[in-house]
């Protein structure tokens, strides 16, 4: 049975539990021929497979990255696509990848950060977990930072204390300053006191 048959909108579903439960199945039998399914199935006509596709395939990524990691270019030619749940999947799938193409994802950095200028707040969220997991590799880190500091600089204040606590572990003697700067120069924007205390209890630990 195809595997679009299963998903959400075709089971005449609206909640994602179909396609989670799709997507586990999937990943746990790493059945390629299932993932290469859903990938055709981004360029169906219906907009609610697309939807359902990409969901799948990047919880897919997150179950095990390996079977979806051969897509890259695909994913990021999603960053330009006018459906919204596909610009912003796509950056979500890419960031389920990252570890398993870094090269790829480096390479891709103009690209990953046009779909952030244009894109929601879940888009920014992808490329901000991206950033983070490159900032870990020591080819990349050194870079990655430097864009990933300029992403919290501009971030929506709403964002700010959950990018800052994602961002404490790759965070080193070399570049703790520059990240306390930027975190410490915000704290008076964030009004919600519960967000602020959030940032200034990332900020003591780094400082330590």
């Amino acid at each position: 049975m195809s595997v679009i048959n299963e998903l959400a909108s075709s089971l005449n579903r609206r909640d994602e539990i179909p396609n989670q439960e799709l997507a586990a199945k999937i990943a746990s039998s790493k059945n390629k021929q299932a993932v290469a399914e859903l990938i055709e199935g981004l360029q169906s006509k219906s907009k609610d497979i697309q939807n359902d596709c990409i969901k799948v395939l990047y919880e897919i990524g997150v179950i095990d990255p390996k079977l979806i990691a051969d897509f890259a270019p695909v994913f990021l030619d999603l960053l330009k696509h006018k459906n919204n749940r596909l610009q912003w999947g796509g950056m979500t799938a890419l960031d389920t990848i990252a570890l398993e193409n870094p090269e790829f994802i480096y390479e891709s950095i103009p690209l990953i950060l046009d779909a952030v200028s244009k894109g929601s707040v879940i888009t920014m969220d992808g490329a901000v977990n991206i950033f983070i997991k490159l900032c870990g590799i020591p080819e990349f880190s050194e870079n990655a930072f430097v864009v990933l500091i300029e992403l919290i600089q501009k971030s929506p204040t709403n964002q700010l204390p959950m990018y800052a606590e994602r961002a404490m572990p790759i965070v080193t003697s070399e570049n703790k300053m520059r990240f306390v700067m930027v975190l410490s120069s915000r704290l008076n924007e964030i009004e919600k006191e519960s967000k602020r205390k959030r940032v200034e209890k990332v900020v003591q630990k780094v400082q330590k």
